[in-house]
């Protein structure tokens, strides 16, 4: 089944949800209602290449916490992710065991093209 990992609380996200194809079939997960789990990260990073494509370098914690200014690991990445939903870049769709990380024109052009 195809998934969505996203933000209830964030507006993007819903609006991004609210373009989809009604007939698709999605399992929502809403990250701060029930937190990623180290299985789903691992399998996340697996389709991307790495934890730091998951990562959001806009989170406000992420500049709060200084680590703009730290050389994170891909260890870091993962951790940070699993501490805090903010940390993972919104929303992430897996489709037909491909992954679209992030709300950019371009990923949504893709996401589009994969639920045809």
């Amino acid at each position: 089944m195809d998934i969505i990992y996203y933000l209830a609380s964030c507006d993007t996200c819903r609006k991004i949800i609210k373009s989809l194809p009604k007939e698709h079939d999605f399992k929502f997960h809403d990250i701060k209602q029930d937190p990623i789990t180290v299985a789903e990260i691992e399998k996340m990073r697996e389709l991307s290449g790495s934890y730091e494509a998951l990562f959001s370098k806009k989170a406000q914690l992420y500049k709060s916490m200084d680590l703009k200014n730290k050389s994170l690991t891909e260890d870091d990445y993962k951790k940070y992710i699993l501490e805090h939903y903010t940390f993972l870049s919104r929303p992430v769709f897996i489709i037909k065991d491909k992954i679209y990380i992030g709300n950019t024109q371009q990923n949504m052009l893709q996401v589009m093209k994969a639920l045809v």
